[in-house]
Protein backbone atom coordinates (compact mmCIF):
# COMPACT_ATOMS: atom_id res chain seq x y z
CA UNK A 1 0.00 0.00 0.00
CA UNK A 2 1.11 3.50 -0.72
CA UNK A 3 -0.37 6.40 1.09
CA UNK A 4 -0.50 9.62 -0.69
CA UNK A 5 1.46 8.97 -3.79
CA UNK A 6 3.03 11.19 -5.91
CA UNK A 7 2.33 11.21 -9.73
CA UNK A 8 6.06 12.48 -10.43
CA UNK A 9 7.24 9.42 -8.15
CA UNK A 10 5.33 6.45 -9.47
CA UNK A 11 7.28 4.38 -11.33
CA UNK A 12 10.32 5.21 -8.80
CA UNK A 13 7.72 3.74 -6.44
CA UNK A 14 6.81 1.10 -8.33
CA UNK A 15 10.64 0.01 -8.78
CA UNK A 16 10.88 0.00 -4.88
CA UNK A 17 8.17 -2.51 -4.31
CA UNK A 18 9.08 -4.84 -7.28
CA UNK A 19 12.63 -4.93 -5.95
CA UNK A 20 11.07 -5.56 -2.20
CA UNK A 21 9.28 -8.57 -4.44
CA UNK A 22 6.02 -7.11 -3.46
CA UNK A 23 2.69 -6.17 -5.18
CA UNK A 24 0.81 -2.71 -4.64
CA UNK A 25 -2.63 -3.39 -3.70
CA UNK A 26 -3.90 0.08 -2.92
CA UNK A 27 -3.22 3.56 -2.79
CA UNK A 28 -4.52 5.38 -0.02
CA UNK A 29 -5.55 9.28 0.12
CA UNK A 30 -5.81 11.15 3.60
CA UNK A 31 -7.02 14.50 1.53
CA UNK A 32 -7.59 16.12 -1.98
CA UNK A 33 -4.31 17.56 -1.86
CA UNK A 34 -3.88 21.04 -3.28
CA UNK A 35 0.40 21.19 -3.91
CA UNK A 36 0.65 18.13 -5.80
CA UNK A 37 -1.21 15.32 -8.34
CA UNK A 38 -1.86 12.27 -6.56
CA UNK A 39 -0.26 8.76 -8.63
CA UNK A 40 -3.44 7.06 -7.61
CA UNK A 41 -4.62 6.37 -11.03
CA UNK A 42 -1.49 6.14 -13.00
CA UNK A 43 -0.56 3.15 -10.03
CA UNK A 44 -3.99 1.83 -11.24
CA UNK A 45 -3.37 1.95 -15.05
CA UNK A 46 0.27 0.59 -14.38
CA UNK A 47 0.22 -1.57 -11.48
CA UNK A 48 -3.45 -2.61 -11.33
CA UNK A 49 -3.57 -1.43 -8.03
CA UNK A 50 -7.23 -0.49 -6.56
CA UNK A 51 -7.63 3.48 -5.05
CA UNK A 52 -8.98 4.16 -1.04
CA UNK A 53 -9.53 7.43 -0.01
CA UNK A 54 -11.81 8.90 2.63
CA UNK A 55 -15.47 7.72 2.00
CA UNK A 56 -17.02 11.43 2.82
CA UNK A 57 -15.05 12.56 -0.40
CA UNK A 58 -17.03 10.85 -2.47
CA UNK A 59 -14.72 10.29 -5.37
CA UNK A 60 -16.52 8.55 -8.00
CA UNK A 61 -13.05 7.30 -9.31
CA UNK A 62 -12.53 5.29 -5.78
CA UNK A 63 -12.44 1.79 -5.36
CA UNK A 64 -12.98 1.77 -1.88
CA UNK A 65 -14.03 4.48 0.10
CA UNK A 66 -12.71 4.73 4.08
CA UNK A 67 -14.37 6.14 7.01
CA UNK A 68 -13.83 5.17 11.05
CA UNK A 69 -16.78 2.94 10.48
CA UNK A 70 -15.28 1.07 7.85
CA UNK A 71 -11.91 0.16 8.15
CA UNK A 72 -8.95 -0.75 5.46
CA UNK A 73 -7.78 -4.16 5.12
CA UNK A 74 -4.39 -5.54 3.14
CA UNK A 75 -3.26 -8.89 4.08
CA UNK A 76 -2.78 -9.40 7.82
CA UNK A 77 -3.04 -5.82 8.13
CA UNK A 78 -6.28 -3.42 9.29
CA UNK A 79 -5.66 0.47 8.64
CA UNK A 80 -8.07 2.38 11.10
CA UNK A 81 -9.31 5.77 9.18
CA UNK A 82 -8.82 8.30 11.55
CA UNK A 83 -11.30 11.53 10.68
CA UNK A 84 -8.49 14.45 11.42
CA UNK A 85 -10.45 17.96 10.22
CA UNK A 86 -8.68 21.11 10.15
CA UNK A 87 -6.37 21.12 7.63
CA UNK A 88 -8.91 20.48 5.03
CA UNK A 89 -12.69 18.90 6.29
CA UNK A 90 -12.61 15.39 5.47
CA UNK A 91 -8.72 14.87 6.16
CA UNK A 92 -8.16 11.42 7.49
CA UNK A 93 -5.28 9.96 9.26
CA UNK A 94 -4.25 6.07 9.02
CA UNK A 95 -3.31 4.22 12.09
CA UNK A 96 -2.20 0.83 12.33
CA UNK A 97 -1.89 -1.10 15.81
CA UNK A 98 -0.92 -4.26 14.60
CA UNK A 99 2.84 -4.31 15.26
CA UNK A 100 4.29 -2.86 17.96
CA UNK A 101 4.69 0.01 18.24
CA UNK A 102 1.94 1.12 16.48
CA UNK A 103 2.33 3.87 13.73
CA UNK A 104 0.08 6.28 12.43
CA UNK A 105 0.38 7.97 8.68
CA UNK A 106 -0.65 11.76 9.59
CA UNK A 107 -0.87 13.43 6.22
CA UNK A 108 -1.16 16.89 6.45
CA UNK A 109 -2.58 17.35 10.07
CA UNK A 110 0.52 17.02 12.06
CA UNK A 111 3.99 16.96 10.75
CA UNK A 112 7.08 16.66 12.11
CA UNK A 113 7.43 19.77 14.22
CA UNK A 114 4.27 21.18 12.98
CA UNK A 115 0.95 20.97 10.83
CA UNK A 116 -0.46 21.53 7.41
CA UNK A 117 -2.02 25.13 6.69
CA UNK A 118 -5.77 25.81 7.59
CA UNK A 119 -7.09 28.35 5.14
CA UNK A 120 -8.82 26.79 2.28
CA UNK A 121 -10.72 23.24 1.08
CA UNK A 122 -12.86 23.79 4.54
CA UNK A 123 -9.70 24.13 7.05
CA UNK A 124 -10.12 25.43 10.05
CA UNK A 125 -7.26 26.11 12.68
CA UNK A 126 -9.51 25.63 16.00
CA UNK A 127 -10.87 22.36 14.43
CA UNK A 128 -7.38 21.69 13.74
CA UNK A 129 -5.91 21.48 17.26
CA UNK A 130 -9.10 19.45 18.13
CA UNK A 131 -7.90 16.73 15.84
CA UNK A 132 -4.62 16.83 16.74
CA UNK A 133 -5.29 17.23 20.79
CA UNK A 134 -8.06 14.89 20.91
CA UNK A 135 -7.91 11.94 18.56
CA UNK A 136 -3.65 12.05 17.74
CA UNK A 137 -2.55 12.87 21.31
CA UNK A 138 -4.53 10.15 22.65
CA UNK A 139 -2.45 7.65 21.20
CA UNK A 140 0.19 5.84 23.12
CA UNK A 141 3.62 7.91 23.17
CA UNK A 142 5.43 5.34 21.03
CA UNK A 143 2.94 5.36 18.15
CA UNK A 144 5.78 6.32 15.03
CA UNK A 145 4.62 9.47 13.27
CA UNK A 146 4.95 9.28 9.69
CA UNK A 147 3.89 12.85 7.95
CA UNK A 148 2.53 13.25 4.66
CA UNK A 149 6.02 15.49 3.71
CA UNK A 150 8.45 17.09 6.04
CA UNK A 151 10.71 20.42 4.80
CA UNK A 152 13.84 19.23 6.48
CA UNK A 153 14.41 16.10 4.83
CA UNK A 154 13.06 14.18 8.42
CA UNK A 155 11.12 11.17 8.10
CA UNK A 156 9.76 10.02 11.30
CA UNK A 157 8.76 11.08 14.65
CA UNK A 158 6.60 9.76 17.75
CA UNK A 159 3.24 10.92 19.36
CA UNK A 160 5.79 11.58 22.65
CA UNK A 161 8.11 13.78 20.74
CA UNK A 162 5.33 15.72 19.06
CA UNK A 163 3.57 16.06 22.31
CA UNK A 164 6.48 18.00 23.82
CA UNK A 165 8.41 19.45 20.84
CA UNK A 166 5.80 20.61 18.32
CA UNK A 167 6.67 23.95 17.73
CA UNK A 168 2.48 24.87 16.76
CA UNK A 169 0.72 21.75 18.76
CA UNK A 170 2.89 20.57 21.95
CA UNK A 171 0.67 20.27 25.10
CA UNK A 172 2.23 23.91 26.40
CA UNK A 173 0.61 25.72 23.78
CA UNK A 174 -2.91 26.98 24.00
CA UNK A 175 -5.81 27.35 21.57
CA UNK A 176 -5.29 30.84 21.09
CA UNK A 177 -1.99 30.27 21.13
CA UNK A 178 -2.38 28.41 18.36
CA UNK A 179 -4.82 30.26 16.30
CA UNK A 180 -2.76 33.38 16.60
CA UNK A 181 -0.22 31.25 14.59
CA UNK A 182 -2.33 30.03 11.97
CA UNK A 183 -3.85 33.47 11.56
CA UNK A 184 -0.72 35.09 11.03
CA UNK A 185 1.07 32.58 8.04
CA UNK A 186 -0.64 34.52 5.35
CA UNK A 187 0.31 32.52 3.28
CA UNK A 188 0.43 32.30 -1.07
CA UNK A 189 -1.90 29.89 -2.75
CA UNK A 190 0.18 26.19 -3.54
CA UNK A 191 1.35 27.01 -7.25
CA UNK A 192 -0.45 23.68 -8.81
CA UNK A 193 -3.88 24.16 -6.80
CA UNK A 194 -6.08 25.11 -9.95
CA UNK A 195 -5.06 22.22 -11.21
CA UNK A 196 -4.41 20.04 -8.47
CA UNK A 197 -7.81 20.13 -6.34
CA UNK A 198 -9.85 19.16 -9.81
CA UNK A 199 -7.41 17.03 -10.51
CA UNK A 200 -6.96 14.82 -7.90
CA UNK A 201 -11.38 14.64 -7.49
CA UNK A 202 -10.38 12.49 -9.92
CA UNK A 203 -7.19 10.52 -8.71
CA UNK A 204 -5.16 11.97 -10.50
CA UNK A 205 -6.20 13.11 -13.99
CA UNK A 206 -5.30 16.25 -15.34
CA UNK A 207 -7.35 19.30 -16.06
CA UNK A 208 -7.66 20.59 -19.97
CA UNK A 209 -6.55 24.11 -19.10
CA UNK A 210 -3.40 23.08 -17.03
CA UNK A 211 -0.83 26.09 -17.54
CA UNK A 212 2.02 25.17 -20.15
CA UNK A 213 4.75 26.12 -17.21
CA UNK A 214 2.72 23.40 -15.26
CA UNK A 215 2.28 20.70 -17.57
CA UNK A 216 5.45 18.70 -16.83
CA UNK A 217 3.28 16.33 -13.92
CA UNK A 218 0.47 16.06 -16.65
CA UNK A 219 2.49 15.10 -19.57
CA UNK A 220 4.27 12.15 -17.16
CA UNK A 221 0.67 11.01 -16.95
CA UNK A 222 -0.18 11.52 -20.73
CA UNK A 223 3.02 9.22 -20.96
CA UNK A 224 1.91 6.21 -19.54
Amino acid sequence: MLVDPVLERAHEDLDVIRALDLRLVFSLETHIHADHLTAALKLKHIADSRIAAPEMDALPCADVGVSEEMPLKVGKLVIRPVHTPGHTDTHHAYLIDGPKPACVFTGDALLIGGCGRTDFQGGDPATLFRSVREKLFSLPDDTLVYPGHDYNDLRVSSIGQEKTGNSRLSLDKSLNEFLGMMNDLKLPLPKKMSFAVPGNQLCGQCPPDVPPDLRGPCDLHDQG
